[in-house]
């Protein structure tokens, strides 16, 4: 519980480090006592699948591969609380700092929360690699000067939305892979949502299921297809009380700063 407001914290899953996954779901549970924790395993072994029902409260299991996003998606769908949120399994974004993420969303602050890796208040513990540092930061460079919502950090592992805002927005959301963050975000702000972008402590895990080429062509081919329904949602009659330029709301933790 946060407050008045009942969590639903959904974790995505594929071949998961299970010792890292089990730690983590325990830490999260220390730190907010979550009316539901539900992990989104996509293909897993069963005794990994056994292993997490006895920490997680649900485990859903895919027997195909849905992707990050279509993992979230039927996560949220699925939950019946007042806030939503997500973290990715291996841990990179600490209970705590996924505590702050969910914060802004209970308080008040926003209706959406995003974590960010580039937020000039960030700790960050273990960096990534120099090319995977370079594709992420060309990338969200990229996607700030195309997209109509624009924030320093899109693609975080961590982010929390209120319930009923997720009914809006995930009527518009169609990505199944991890382009899903962006267009979960540029959604958001194109229909006028409150975005906040908290400072977070982040480690980077370099035994990650993630491809930094495959997934950099990826969110590429992505970003014009989210690019082009975002103008169209942004400037479409039925959400002219939205900014057509939504722009995040800075944590105010954390300076200003340019590209």
């Amino acid at each position: 519980m946060m407050g008045d407001n009942s969590l639903g914290i959904i974790i995505p899953a594929y071949d998961p480090d299970i010792l890292t996954l089990e730690q983590y779901i325990r830490d999260v549970r220390s730190e907010f006592a979550p009316e539901i924790l539900r992990v989104e395993l996509d293909t897993p072994r069963q005794a990994h699948v056994e292993r997490l029902e006895e920490t997680a409260d649900v485990v859903n299991v895919a027997t195909t591969r849905r992707g990050k996003g279509g993992a979230i998606m039927a996560g949220f769908d699925a939950l019946k609380t007042d806030i939503l949120a997500f973290a990715d399994a291996d841990g990179s974004v600490p209970a705590d700092s996924l505590h702050d993420v969910v914060r802004q969303i209970s308080e008040g602050t926003a209706d959406v929360s995003l974590a960010s890796r580039r937020h000039p208040s960030s700790h960050i513990v273990a960096h990534q690699t120099v090319i995977r540092r370079l594709l992420g930061d060309g990338f969200a460079f990229a996607a700030r000067k195309m997209l109509p919502t624009q924030c320093r950090d899109y693609q975080c592992g961590a982010k929390a939305v209120r319930a009923d805002a997720w009914e809006a927005i995930g009527h518009h959301c169609y990505e199944p892979g991890f382009a899903w963050d962006l267009e979960f975000v540029s959604v958001a702000g194109s229909l006028g949502y409150e975005i906040a972008e908290v400072p977070v402590v982040w480690e980077d895990h370099p035994d990650s299921t993630v491809n930094p080429l495959s997934t950099s062509l990826e969110l590429a081919t992505a970003l014009v297809d989210v690019k082009r329904r975002t103008d169209a949602i942004a400037t479409s009659p039925r959400h002219r009380n939205a900014t057509p330029t939504a722009h995040s709301k800075l944590m105010k933790l954390g300076g200003e700063d340019g590209d």
